[in-house]
């Protein structure tokens, strides 16, 4: 039994589907809205049964766990779930795959907290998640001597995704206007207006370390990283510093402190949207140290749908935790997952509208 919390999001719907279609098991869906998560079970390919379930309420996701081989979790906001259904899973004997959650989930799952032989993998999506996986491609057997990693566009934000991207603020999450240079942080100044390989339009790139650049620079032996935030006007930047400026500690409010400004963040991105339609691109790009062997130095993946991807990566996940390819304990994604086995599935998949690795 595969349990999908969070099935009625446009995540879960994707990875729904995709792990329905993959026959390898049956399929329990939940959401705090039972009527609409049965509706996402009637369009599936394979039967699935519907259960109503509250993140917050300890009784109704042991009972959503309890039977489940393994728990998908699609619901957020990620960074306020943390490890409580992690652990909710490991209690019925489940293993765990996560759309979010990090460093900070990843660290408060102590290992003390993981049972003997089960799994949890933590921020399998596009940002973090393919942003980290991906790269590897381009340093595998020959560390670089510059890696850049720019993903974005014009994708429309919901709610809960406005939030989760306030809370993505703090050492665990990264250090903005910054990049990875010979094993320090050092300052990056943004990029305006300009035009990068795949995306339709001039875009503005924010310079943003994440914890997961960190670590791809330090695996891949990258004498430089730098890690950007694309988008197609300044409206978004600009509703987040505002929101940050007015709440500098997000993590200690309350949720209803920050609805306020998460609206305006997807206000924001319907502007975007409005104005340049919806695009979603990857783009990753190497510099060899000179005489290295030869080898590709650019990876572009280009995408509708930000949100769908992600669903995508939710159900390889799940797909790789029960084939036995990811050890017991927990991981993050990008170091988890195998990059040429995502990139021969992503090309399959009908929402890739294109990924060329040159």
């Amino acid at each position: 039994m595969i349990g999908v919390l969070g099935a009625t999001g446009a995540v879960g719907r994707t990875a729904a589907e995709r792990l329905a279609a993959s026959g390898l098991g049956g399929l329990r869906l939940g959401g705090r809205d039972a009527a609409r998560a049965a509706d996402v079970a009637r369009a599936l390919p394979a039967p699935a049964e519907v259960m109503r379930v509250d993140l917050t309420d300890p009784d109704e996701l042991a009972r959503f766990c309890t039977g489940c081989t393994i728990v998908v979790n699609c619901a957020g906001p990620t960074y306020r779930v943390l490890d409580t259904v992690a652990r909710a899973a490991f209690a019925a004997g489940a293993d765990y795959v996560d759309i979010g959650g990090e460093l900070a989930a990843k660290d408060a799952l102590a290992d003390a907290a993981v049972p003997g032989g089960r799994t949890a993998v933590f921020s399998a999506g596009v940002m973090p998640g393919l942003s980290g996986l991906l790269p590897r491609l381009l340093a595998k057997g020959r560390p670089p001597r510059r890696l850049d990693v720019y993903v974005g566009g014009a994708a429309v934000f919901t709610p809960l995704s406005a939030v989760d991207a306030l809370l993505t603020r703090g050492p665990r999450f990264g250090v903005p206007m910054a990049a990875w240079r010979e094993g320090a942080v050092t300052p990056l100044a943004p990029l305006h207006g300009v035009r990068l390989p795949g995306f339709p339009v001039p875009v503005h790139a924010w310079p943003y370390l994440t914890t997961e650049a960190q670590a791809l620079a330090a695996e891949c032996g990258a004498d430089e990283v730098r890690c950007y935030n694309v988008f197609v006007s300044d409206r978004i930047p600009q509703a987040l510093s505002a929101a940050w400026a007015d709440v500098p500690d997000v993590h200690a409010v309350p949720l209803e402190t920050l609805q306020p400004h998460a609206s305006e963040v997807v206000n924001a991105s319907l502007l975007d949207n409005a104005d340049f339609g919806a695009f979603y691109v990857m783009l990753f790009t190497a510099r060899p140290h000179r005489g290295a062997p030869a080898g590709p130095a650019r990876m572009l993946l280009t995408a509708a749908d930000s949100y769908a991807l992600s669903g995508v990566v939710m159900a390889l996940a799940a797909r790789a935790v029960l084939a036995g390819r990811v050890p017991a304990g927990a991981h993050l994604a990008a170091e988890a997952l195998d990059p040429d086995e995502t990139v021969t599935a992503l090309r399959d998949d009908p929402l890739v509208t294109q990924l060329t690795l040159s």
